[in-house]
């Protein structure tokens, strides 16, 4: 069966190729402008977003299994995406240091006929972090390309003291979420997708 990850995030590729997944990556250029203001029902709408584009590409009769994921940091009743410039950063690092804060991620799968939404959230709690512990991060190149301006499998490490749920939620794709679905939702075990 081929998979297909509607992603070009380094990371949900990477955790697809350690759980030995075989998958091909396409990215559809979609809309993900969403105004809902939950923020599971949005994670949920913007992954459909992303998987449905993409199952859109594909040809006619294609049996393919189409796995889109959306992540984002939420926070003091803020959703907080990429930092637009170093300011931003430090603002959203202030934000978490010394607090809890929710990850939440969406998924989408697709098989023919057969879809599965949903989402998953995780708690990710900081340590306080000095001034100068904010300015070395934010220094990093790690903050700007990420939600919420850290990366909880890189530098950011150092300063995360617990984490409520599934980590790989946090780095971009929920995985034990993925699993139950594919095999509750969709009838597919995971060793039929590993190459």
């Amino acid at each position: 069966m081929r998979v297909i990850l509607a992603s070009k995030s380094p990371r949900r590729k990477e955790i697809l190729e350690n759980l030995g997944i075989k998958f091909d990556v396409i990215v559809a250029d979609a809309d993900e402008s969403c105004s809902i203001a939950d923020p599971m029902e949005r994670v949920s709408a913007l992954a459909a977003i992303k998987g449905k584009a993409v199952k859109e590409q594909l040809n006619d009769g294609e049996d393919a299994l189409v796995i889109a994921s959306d992540t984002l940091v939420y926070a003091e009743g803020e959703f907080l995406g990429k930092p637009r410039d170093r300011d931003d950063a430090r603002r959203m690092i202030k934000m978490l240091s010394g607090k809890a804060h929710s990850v939440v991620s969406g998924l989408y799968l697709s098989i023919g006929e057969r879809e599965y939404s949903g989402a998953s959230e995780t708690r990710v709690i900081f340590d306080e972090m000095t001034e100068g512990e904010i300015e070395s991060y934010i220094s990093s190149s790690e903050p700007y390309d990420k939600a919420g301006g850290y990366a909880v499998q890189g530098l950011a490490s150092l300063y995360v003291s617990g984490i409520e749920g599934d980590y790989f939620n946090v780095v971009g794709l929920p995985v034990n979420l993925m699993y139950k679905a594919l095999k509750n939702e969709l009838g597919i075990e995971l060793d039929s997708l590993k190459g």
